[in-house]
Formats: C-alpha cells, sequence, structure tokens
C-alpha cells in the first residue's frame, strides 16, 4: 500500500490513532467526534448541530453518541435550576476518561493523564487540555435527566432465541431470507438465516418495522462484502433499536399474536407480502381476485369455443342434408 502524504500547513487537528482505529466506534460516531474536537476554541456548536453539519441522520446520530458515552469520550451533565427547569452540560475529550476524571476536567482542575501507562514528556508540569466543553444553555426543558450511561442496557448483548417469540423469530427469518434474494452482496445460506434470525426477531419485538430492518442493514453497504453473514450480524448488534418502555410495549404485545397469524403468499410478487389467512388459503386477497379473474376469462373464451363449434356442425349437417 503506497501513501501520498502531505503535512498540512493549517487547519489542521491532531488526533490519537486510538480514536481513528477504534474497534467499537462507528464511521458516524468517529466522524461526530472529530468534528468536535476540530473546531476553533471559543466555539460553542451543540452535538446535534454539529451531526447535521455532518450529515448523520438521526438515528445514527443517537447510535454514535451512545457509542461515544460508553467509551468515555462524550460526558453529560443535567442540572435543575431554582425555577424547576433542566439544562445541559457536555464534553467531549480526545482521550478515554472515567467519570472521575471527566468531573474533574470539567471543573478547570489539571488533567488526568489518560491511563495508557505512556510515559510523559520531559518538561515542567502544567495544566493540559483533554477536550472540549459546551453549555448547553439555550436549550432548556422541564423534562428530568436521563438514567446514566451505566444504567443503560448494552445494545450488543448477544440475543438467544428463548428470548424472542417464535413468530417473530420466523418473521425475522423471512426478511432475512428475502433480503439475501433481493440484494447479490448480502447472500446468505439456510444455517446463516437461522442464526441471524433471532436477532432479527428482536428488532421486531423492539417495534422496528420489516423496513426499517431493511433500510439499516443495506445502508451505505461496500462495492465487495467479503462476509455476508459476519457484515449483517454486525449491523443487527450495532443498530438493535432501544428497548421501548413499559408503557410502548403494551401495542407490541398485542402485536405478536397477529404476526403468528400471518403468512407469505405464495404468488409472484417484487417483495414478499404477508397476509392473514381466512381458511388455509396459501394466495393474498389480491392474487385470488387476478387468478378468479383468468379463470373466468379462460371458461368464457371456451363457452364461446364451444358455442363456434356447435354451430359450424350444424351448417354442415345442413349442408350434407341438402
Amino acid at each position: 500500500m503506497l501513501r501520498h502524504v502531505i503535512a498540512p500547513a493549517r487547519f489542521f487537528s491532531q488526533v490519537p490513532n486510538e480514536i481513528i482505529r477504534h474497534p467499537r466506534l462507528s464511521a458516524n460516531a468517529v466522524r461526530l467526534l472529530l468534528w468536535q474536537l476540530s473546531l476553533p476554541d471559543g466555539v460553542d456548536q451543540p452535538l446535534w448541530e454539529s451531526a447535521e453539519r455532518a450529515r448523520i441522520g438521526k438515528r445514527s446520530f443517537t447510535l454514535a453518541k451512545r457509542q461515544l458515552v460508553a467509551e468515555g469520550y462524550l460526558f453529560e451533565w443535567k442540572e435543575q435550576s431554582e425555577g424547576g427547569q433542566w439544562s445541559t452540560t457536555q464534553m467531549v475529550s480526545n482521550v478515554c476518561l472515567t467519570a472521575a476524571q471527566a468531573v474533574t476536567a470539567r471543573d478547570g482542575l489539571p488533567a488526568v493523564a489518560p491511563p495508557t501507562g505512556a510515559i510523559p514528556a520531559i518538561g515542567e508540569p502544567k495544566a493540559r487540555s483533554v477536550g472540549r466543553s459546551q453549555d448547553n444553555t439555550g436549550a432548556k426543558t422541564d423534562h428530568p435527566p436521563t438514567r446514566p450511561a451505566a444504567e443503560v442496557p448494552s445494545r450488543t448483548a448477544e440475543v438467544t432465541p428463548s428470548q424472542v417469540p417464535a413468530p417473530l423469530v420466523e418473521r425475522g427469518a423471512q426478511a432475512l431470507a428475502a433480503l439475501s434474494h433481493t440484494e447479490r452482496r448480502l447472500r446468505l445460506t439456510g444455517s446463516d438465516v437461522r442464526a441471524l434470525a433471532p436477532l432479527a426477531g428482536e428488532w421486531l419485538l423492539r417495534g422496528a418495522t420489516l423496513r426499517d430492518l431493511r433500510d439499516d442493514l443495506t445502508a451505505g453497504l461496500p462495492e465487495r462484502v467479503h462476509s455476508a453473514a459476519g457484515l449483517l450480524r454486525d449491523r443487527l448488534l450495532r443498530k438493535m433499536p432501544e428497548v421501548p418502555s413499559f408503557a410502548e410495549q403494551e401495542p407490541l404485545t398485542c402485536a405478536v399474536p397477529r404476526a403468528a397469524d400471518m403468512r407469505e403468499c405464495q404468488g409472484e410478487h417484487t417483495q414478499p407480502r404477508l397476509f392473514t389467512p381466512v381458511a388455509g388459503e396459501r394466495l393474498c386477497p389480491a392474487c385470488r381476485q387476478d387468478r378468479a379473474e383468468a379463470a373466468q376469462d379462460a371458461s368464457g373464451a371456451i363457452q364461446a369455443t364451444l358455442r363456434g363449434a356447435a354451430t359450424v356442425r350444424a351448417a354442415l349437417r345442413g349442408g350434407a342434408a341438402g
């Protein structure tokens, strides 16, 4: 691999390689962090505004923000004023920090060196900035603060088939099979579909639609995919929707029996079509209607042919008698 590199004379940022090569940060998370770290001193740009300028969507921004919090690059503190309004203070760092180190950096005390075990450079000790902080005082709400990152359940936890209802696992398998047939770069074997079906079913259990599942799994695919199963597994785990609250889970509970009664139409469709059979039908109502009309047309043509043949035979018999 050849590299042609020209050192910039201005408008550049020093970024640790640990951020660029971080194994658990997505491309959007790295871009969002680098965008914030590259801002000049004195520029107070909220994180959401950086995401908009970087053209990062809302769902991707939520995932990227959660990753930065989990890895110790982003911290948030919410405070309530005497009037009951909440304000948020955010701080990004170019090194991983613990909660205590982040508080120290926020309060303006001498920064603590990152826990990498590196030998400090020779020179006089002095304060060192480890990140950028911003006070989002303009956007105040009356909502209570969110849970700390430590209390948020891991989105990359393994999902076993026993955790997902069997009907949703089956629907997840159908969605993956359909995706494998329509996207040549995501060809899956039968064993791959069975292994990934519980993860896809977990998406449906958390309220995602089949369209959400397809869009998130196919967005930004590389030109060449070396392992379709590995790529899909990574995206299913990394982009897993949040667990809905107790109030939001009620409609999901009602949706499971409806999914169990649905069946995929055996007719010819560009995309798989699910329907609820009434008496064991294998075709959706639209396909049954089309076949009924075709049968009716065929029956009319047959009757017309028979009537024409009878007319010809009668004419022939009349001619012979004459």
